[in-house]
């Protein structure tokens, strides 16, 4: 059977550290070009996941010209990820997006729209749906374990870890800071367990408190404040249109001694679930007893025999995506729920902005 071919846009940190190699491990998958503005970035990848014949490119337009490549992961800064993933979906690709969808709801709207016009498949990189830990809370939120879910926390705090390459701290380029990049993760787990996509309105603030200090004690060491052109912190409140409430909350520098990211609490009228501290606590009633449940995710295995391991999930999400296309099946993530997501988002950053909810029309 013939392999797909992948192009690759963009290919710094997030790529090399997730899509190319994530590929590479997947049997159907050579990966024939490679894009980036920096050349030597795409003929770096070109060495270490590019079959022989693989090209590099410096414009991603002459990639998209070659009609033999089927799929186009898009791996560049989020100012950029709308008009290349059109442009991809309309040169007859299918493409995986690095999250978030877009630095705009219009700009996703009109993804959602080349997708479906040309028939060609789009996902969006939310790869943290795909631990065993939320695998497992979403299959009891999908048994009805939670019951109705009404209330969540969403959580993206990090005490100092602000990234200091690349265009992190760019609004221009990346249309935001903590509530774009990693608060968009924690929406998407929370959203999607509780398989809600209505929202009906949000209020939110943002700010810019410690940008400007000298001392920092950053995780990946200083950064420059007159670079640093986005928030630092942002929190929201999202009404849903069933009534149901999400708080969100991100940083990536806030004085707290507990940060967590990539984590959530939901509360439903049978049970609730809480994912913080790296673990998973299901609690509910039983016989008039208060229950707290703790499954384990360790392969402890027996002597001389490993456990069950579980999968990296960056492995998990690309195999889905290559299924999807093989098999035509659903993509890993559907683009209207990533949708949703930047939808709420940018509500929050207008909220901010205005100091006046923001309530959607449809």
């Amino acid at each position: 059977m013939a392999k797909l071919r992948v192009g690759i846009i963009g290919c710094g940190g997030i790529a090399n550290s997730k899509h190319m190699s994530a590929l590479k491990k997947i049997e159907e998958v050579e990966m024939v070009a490679f894009c980036d503005i920096i050349l030597e970035k795409a003929e770096k990848a070109v060495k270490e996941y590019g079959t022989p014949d693989a090209k590099a490119y410096e414009d991603y337009k002459e990639l998209l010209k070659d009609e033999t490549i089927d799929v186009v992961h898009v791996c560049t800064p989020n100012r950029s990820h709308s008009f290349i993933t059109i442009d991809a979906l309309e040169s007859g690709k299918h493409v995986m997006c690095e999250k978030p969808m877009a630095k705009t709801y219009e700009e996703a709207v009109k993804m959602c729209e080349a997708s479906e016009r040309t028939g060609k498949k789009l996902s969006i990189g939310y790869q943290n749906r795909n631990t065993a830990e939320n695998l497992y809370v979403k299959a009891c939120a999908e048994k009805g374990e939670f019951g109705d879910m009404y209330y969540a926390n969403a959580y993206a705090v990090r005490r100092r870890a602000v990234p200091t390459w690349g265009v992190f701290l760019n609004e221009y380029e990346q249309g935001g800071g903590p509530l774009i990049d990693i608060g968009t993760h924690a929406l998407d787990m929370t959203l999607w367990i509780m398989n809600n996509y209505e929202p009906e309105m949000v209020v939110g603030q943002t700010f810019r408190k410690l940008a400007d200090k000298e001392e920092q004690g950053n995780d990946w060491g200083p950064w420059d404040p007159k670079k640093y052109t986005v928030e630092d912190s942002a929190f929201g409140f999202i009404k849903m249109k069933n009534g149901a409430v999400i708080n969100l909350q991100s940083s990536w520098a806030l004085n707290v001694a507990d940060p967590d990211e990539a984590c959530y609490t939901i509360c439903g009228d049978e049970g609730g679930v809480d994912t913080r501290n790296d673990k998973v606590v299901v609690n509910y009633i039983k016989n008039q007893r208060q229950v707290i449940e703790t499954p384990s995710f360790e392969s402890g295995g027996a002597a001389f025999f490993e456990g069950i391991k579980c999968d990296d999930p960056k492995d998990v999400e690309a195999r889905k995506w290559v299924n999807s296309i093989l098999k035509d099946t659903e993509v890993p993530v559907p683009p209207r729920q990533a949708l949703c997501v930047t939808r709420i988002l940018e509500g929050i950053y207008e909220s901010a902005k205005t100091g006046s909810p923001v309530y959607f029309k449809d």
